[in-house]
């Protein structure tokens, strides 16, 4: 168990398979690590797991001593629901899963970036062949290949969970105590064609109250992506109200290349989210079979890349992130060093133009004095 103190706000715990009665073996079939955000009077659970498609499950309790409980038998047999919980169980508030279910390619023969009927067969991710999970501090990295496949021979499909400040990498997303970052990237996976375009299925999974509304918010403030002015954020909420439960908020802006830069910039789109099948979600993902009874779904795409973008091939290297959260999202403010340029770009002609309206004043005034002065002779 590694714990680690964040901004004096909460104390972060990270445990890789907790409860696993042989800590010098894995888990038959992908693992499960555990971040545990404790605060003053409640707690933040990130669980992140392997087993099947891979899932990040974020469950907000109103106490500071809530735990997990695993029955690795039934876990690791992924048919019964119940067999993770956090306890006690009255004290959740909220509890959202999202899934990285599938992995969609498609021939842009027409380079219109629309997928349409020439789809190729999707890559289950459920089915990936997942290696162990890679620690570093309260980060993670897990890489897979699809099995039997030589598309995936030199290349792999990763995700890194990671938390706490904003972000190094582009496109430097401000994530804070109750959200965690998860970076997608495909790299050195063979196209099936050579004008191939792909998309990422997401499932967000809820009890009563899961992610229903895609917001795109638009701000002036590019500091942090240069060009990019709008937020995407699917939102949860409980029904007809505007308080936020949970999100998964995004910039519309993928990498096409290691250095991620302005000159390796792609745009993506996402599509209109769509009730998903229950069971196939649970079927697929270990960790929400685990945890719900009765899930609902809801599915969305993202896709990369416009018309007369470059595609995959040129690089054969795509990076995407995602933050998810409880709570309203982080909002983008201007830095103090932004506010200091603005103060003396707008304050500066300000000045100068109160200066020069009172020299004009002052001369005025000087000669009506000078004219109605009459010499005595």
């Amino acid at each position: 168990v590694l714990i680690f103190s964040v901004n004096l706000i909460c104390v972060l715990s990270v445990e890789l398979n907790p409860g696993w009665p042989s800590p010098s073996s894995r888990p038959p079939n992908g693992e499960l690590l555990h971040v545990r955000a404790v605060g003053d009077n409640d707690t933040l659970h990130f669980l992140f797991c392997s087993q099947g498609a891979p899932t990040l499950l974020l469950v907000h309790t109103n106490t500071s001593s809530s735990s997990l409980k695993v029955n690795w038998k039934e876990f690791v047999s992924r048919n019964v629901s119940g067999s993770l919980k956090v306890e006690p169980e009255s004290s959740v508030l909220y509890s959202s899963a999202t899934v990285f279910s599938r992995l969609l390619e498609y021939d842009d023969v027409n380079n219109t970036a629309e997928p349409t009927s020439d789809l190729f067969p999707p890559y289950e991710l459920g089915s990936f062949l997942w290696s162990r999970l890679v620690l570093s501090g309260p980060s993670a990295r897990l890489c897979g290949v699809a099995p039997d496949n030589a598309t995936f021979a030199n290349g792999s499909l990763c995700l890194c969970l990671g938390r706490g400040g904003r972000a190094e990498s582009w496109p430097r997303l401000l994530h804070t105590a109750n959200s965690s970052q998860v970076e997608v990237w495909l790299d050195g996976v063979l196209p099936r064609a050579t004008q191939s375009r792909f998309l990422l299925e997401l499932q967000a999974v809820g009890g009563a109250y899961r992610p229903s509304r895609v917001e795109v918010q638009r701000s002036i403030d590019d500091e942090f992506t240069p060009s990019i002015f709008k937020v995407s954020r699917w939102l949860s909420s409980e029904n007809g109200s505007s308080e936020i439960l949970g999100f998964l908020q995004w910039k519309p802006v993928a990498s096409r290349g290691r250095d991620s830069s302005v000159e390796n910039a792609t745009p993506c789109h996402h599509s209109a989210p769509r009730p998903q099948s229950s069971e196939d979600t649970a079927r697929a993902s270990g960790l929400v079979r685990a945890f719900y009874a009765e899930p609902q779904t809801v599915g969305l795409n993202v896709s990369f890349g416009l018309a007369g973008d470059p595609f995959y091939n040129s690089t054969r290297f795509l990076r995407w992130t995602v933050l998810i959260g409880s709570g309203s999202p982080p909002v983008e403010s201007f830095s103090p060093l932004v506010l200091a340029i603005m103060a003396v770009g707008l304050g500066t002609p300000m000045i100068l133009l109160v200066l020069g309206g009172v020299y004009v004043c002052i001369r005025k005034r000087v000669a009506v004095t000078a004219a109605a002065y009459q010499p005595i002779n």
